[in-house]
């Protein structure tokens, strides 16, 4: 018996509900995604056509797409973008690639740090 993807929707909304008490992520719309999450006016993920879409650098796209994880992203202008990567469910560890896009396009060497309540700090915790 094969198992079937992850529902795509199902994945995304989670990855959404993990970022609801980060104050500057917020859901809004990028080209036909109705799904897409930007931190500080800026988008780093999205759903797009049941694929999760986010932006990392070149050097990173290039290498998940030589891995055959990925592909680039193409807008729909048959022009494909440089640090936008798409992925199908069940390719990738999806959570992991969308707090890889929130580092990356909020200037972070990381995501920010959750509290023991779940809230996000911008700051690593103190042990």
């Amino acid at each position: 018996m094969t198992s079937r993807p992850p529902d795509p929707l199902t994945l995304f909304n989670a990855i959404v509900e993990s970022y609801a008490s980060n104050p500057s992520v917020v859901k809004r719309r990028m080209f036909s995604s109705e799904n897409a999450l930007a931190v500080n006016g800026k988008i780093f993920a999205m759903l797009n056509r049941n694929d999760l879409v986010v932006k990392l650098s070149k050097q990173r796209v290039d290498e998940l797409v030589a891995s055959r994880t990925a592909g680039h992203f193409d807008p729909g202008h048959g022009r494909l973008m440089k640090e936008w990567v798409s992925i199908p469910a069940g390719r990738h560890d999806w959570a992991a690639l969308v707090n890889e896009a929130f580092a990356f396009v909020s200037g972070r060497a990381t995501a920010p740090a959750k509290t023991a309540r779940g809230k996000t700090t911008d700051r690593p915790r103190r042990r």
